[in-house]
């Protein structure tokens, strides 16, 4: 049982950072939709997941003056260590762009060190309106908490935010509204000629790019945890097998006087492993919807999904891993002599 376990938490290793990543790029797609714009204007060589490189918030003007556009709000994000940061808004034109927030408690902006955060993280963190947090950016009083799903988590006025990190007049991403969506794809074409350093996207195609095969940094880390996972579960396996090799070594024996192949003992060997390696998927899968559990309920600023289309490769991967830590104990069990086997104390 305790190697189907360990069979079961390489499964549980894999299937839960898959569901970690693509729970994380699903949140950051839904939050970049639920802010209402068509088309998404980044900072001059920002990376599509990051929020590096700022530009001039003088182009909100110039972007405001193009056919078709109804609204244009800039935002500038300041990280905040780990996987959080601040979005600086004006909340007018944010409100314009977006439909305006639906608040929980509290109410908008009325001070400079005013925060408002979604409901997301007043649970993590157990906040509340009112109350007065520490950044590493200094100390902030929530005056509102709102329903998640628009863009971050939480936001400040962007002016102060400007003032705070040394950004004043400069936005990292601009968000525009059409007048018909219908209309994305001949005013992205004109942008791109006026600011050709720029990377344009409509909100849909930025959506569509986050995904795991988008961002190699991410597909490498996930591999490298995967082969970890193998090597565990092989050495488990393999310290299993080998034990159970030694103490069935008189069984084997016998076994062998009684006429039993080499392929035969070798074949027993490997459908214990086989079958140590199936129950340990099984473990494995169910113990997924735990560490869902978990991360939701201690840390629901992060997003795990069941991914039950990587069930099979995990699986896969686990009988792989155990049936090569079973190959060495299977063949130095099927190589015994029968009579020392047999001799064997």
């Amino acid at each position: 049982m305790l190697s189907a376990v360990a069979v079961g938490v390489q499964v549980t290793m894999v299937l839960t950072l898959v569901g970690v990543s693509r729970g994380m790029l699903a949140d950051m797609a839904n939050r970049s939709r639920g802010v209402g714009a068509e088309i998404v204007v980044r900072a001059p060589g920002s990376s599509l997941i990051g929020f590096s490189g700022n530009f001039s918030d003088k182009f909100v003007e110039l972007l405001r003056t193009q056919p078709h556009v109804t609204a244009v709000a800039g935002t500038l994000v300041q990280p905040i260590g780990g996987i959080n940061s601040i979005t600086g808004i004006d909340l007018k034109t944010f409100n314009a762009v977006s439909g305006g927030f639906r608040f929980l408690e509290g109410g908008p902006f009325r001070q400079p060190n005013d925060l408002i955060v979604d409901d997301v993280y007043a649970r993590g963190n157990s906040t509340h309106a009112g109350d007065i947090i520490t950044l590493p950016n200094g100390k902030w009083r929530v005056v509102g908490v709102v329903e998640s799903g628009k863009l971050s988590r939480m936001f400040a006025d962007l002016t102060v935010l400007q003032d705070l990190s040394a950004n004043n007049g400069k936005i990292t991403t601009a968000f525009l509204k059409l007048d018909d969506p219908a209309n994305t794809a001949s005013v992205i074409a004109e942008l791109k000629k006026k600011l050709p350093d720029n990377p344009i996207y409509s909100t849909e195609e930025l959506v569509s790019l986050m995904s795991i095969d988008s961002i190699p940094m991410l597909k490498n880390f996930i591999w490298v945890v995967i082969t970890l996972a193998v090597l565990i579960g092989f050495l488990v396996v393999f310290l299993s097998m080998y034990t159970a090799v030694l103490e069935r070594t008189r069984e084997i024996g016998i076994l062998k006087a009684l006429g039993a192949t080499p392929a035969y003992v070798l074949g027993i060997l490997l459908r214990e492993t086989t079958l140590l390696a199936v129950i340990g998927s099984i473990l494995g899968i169910i113990m997924t919807y735990g560490t869902k559990f978990l991360i939701n309920t201690f840390v629901p600023s992060m997003a795990q999904v069941i991914v039950p289309d990587w069930w099979p490769r995990a699986s896969a991967i686990a009988i792989g891993a155990a049936l090569l830590g079973a190959l060495y104990p299977g063949l130095k069990a099927a190589r015994q002599d029968a009579i020392e086997a047999l001799a064997y104390d």
